[in-house]
């Protein structure tokens, strides 16, 4: 696989929503010609309500708005929020709206977790951060919020992919869902203006042309790591190549270093991902849990050189599913300043899983891990994606030997 990287641009690391949402807000107030905006999740809360008052505000000024969602992640969007946006001028579109309970097919688990947004296609925003209030953690006294995220703010030449993924995915979604017409932007794209020193990729994961690029990167870049890996996942279930290739640097003495999510969200693929810890840590790889509040990240910096911010966890539903958008980063700086973030949050909300703790797990309790492994490749089964995917997620018994 070929991956695109364009030099020349400027990339912020923004931290949870208290960095993200003020610098979005900004650039759509500020914006001229147009706004595109992707989301898995819109919330009809504080920050929902201010980002589209924003979205509001500019279409009231002429420009072309357009917000497209997915319809199972923000599926009470349209009844509130997306009704106020159409009367306001927004152009609205939902990605998989025909989401049914009482089905169980692969085009259901098939999302848009995309979080982009492009503005006047000078600004773009990539990263994992919903439209939501991250400080919002609901009736939990023990979490202290944010959730911890990211997402970046990029200027530059990397403008030119993100904005033409933006625009070909709404293209394709108003063509299935019969409203073809589309505004085209009064703006050149194709040459952005060199603004920066940093040189970056836009890498996407689709159902077509682009099937395993976000997990390629990911698999070439550990595999030329020298020193260290760091990966953070909310959501972590890799298949088998992505779990011998962590196995792999560590034993050969590459530092490997995996920041998990440690609350219970969803409990079946939590305790999945229990079950790969005794491979894992046999092999030399750290785990960490993250306690302190929600983990939604899912990032990884390599060598503090490479790095990556997006929307793509570490399992099947990111890996083999779902519409997915990461921005590649090779700089130093960018490395370095992730790197250090992800070490405050295991220094300050994190504990360190070791081998022997894990070792002395009742037996009941690592069994239960193993069985809900076994349950959630079930349902990737039954899901009904492709054969040569399946069999990336066999194996368990080769990995612990």
């Amino acid at each position: 696989m070929k991956t695109d990287y364009f030099p020349g641009n400027r990339i912020d690391l923004l931290t949870s929503g208290a960095e993200y949402f003020p610098a979005l807000l900004a650039a759509i107030d500020a914006a001229a010609y147009e706004v595109h905006l992707e989301t898995y999740i819109f919330e009809d809360d504080i920050t929902g309500r201010q980002v589209a008052g924003a979205l509001v505000r500019a279409a009231q000024r002429g420009l072309a708005v357009r917000v497209l969602v997915d319809g199972f992640g923000a599926h009470d969007f349209m009844p509130t929020l997306g009704a106020e946006l159409i009367a306001a001028g927004v152009e609205v579109l939902i990605y998989g709206p025909d989401i049914s309970p009482y089905t169980f097919r692969r085009h259901r688990l098939r999302r848009l977790h995309r979080k982009l947004a492009a503005i006047d296609a000078r600004i773009a925003f990539v990263g994992g951060i919903n439209i939501i209030d991250d400080m919002n953690v609901g009736n939990k006294p023990t979490q202290i919020p944010p959730r911890h995220d990211y997402a970046v703010r990029i200027e530059g030449p990397l403008l030119a992919p993100i904005h033409a993924s933006l625009r070909h995915l709404w293209k394709l979604v108003g063509w299935t869902t019969f409203r073809r017409r589309y505004r085209a932007p009064n703006f050149h794209v194709d040459a952005m203006a060199v603004c920066g020193d940093v040189t970056a990729a836009f890498v996407i994961r689709d159902n077509l042309r682009h099937r395993r690029d976000v997990e390629e990167v990911y698999l070439q870049a550990i595999a030329g790591a020298e020193n260290e890996v760091v990966l953070a996942s909310a959501y972590f279930l890799p298949g088998r190549r992505f779990r011998q290739a962590l196995m792999a640097a560590a034993r050969r003495g590459i530092k490997v270093v995996i920041l998990l999510q440690g609350r219970v969200e969803y409990s079946l693929l939590h305790y999945a991902t229990q079950s790969l810890y005794g491979a894992l840590l046999g092999a030399g790889v750290r785990i960490f849990e993250y306690h302190r509040s929600f983990l939604h990240a899912k990032v990884a910096v390599i060598d503090s050189r490479w790095a990556t911010v997006g929307s793509s966890n570490i399992d099947p539903f990111s890996l083999l599913l779902s519409r997915e958008a990461n921005v590649v980063v090779r700089h130093h700086g960018f490395a370095h300043e992730l790197r250090a973030s992800l070490q405050v949050a295991m220094d300050q909300g994190a504990q360190e899983v070791r081998s022997e703790d894990w070792q002395k797990k009742p037996l009941v309790a690592r069994s239960a891990s193993w069985l809900a492994f076994t349950l959630v490749r079930l349902m990737i089964g039954l899901s009904g994606y492709a054969q040569k995917d399946a069999v990336l997620y066999r194996g368990r018994s080769a990995d612990r030997r």
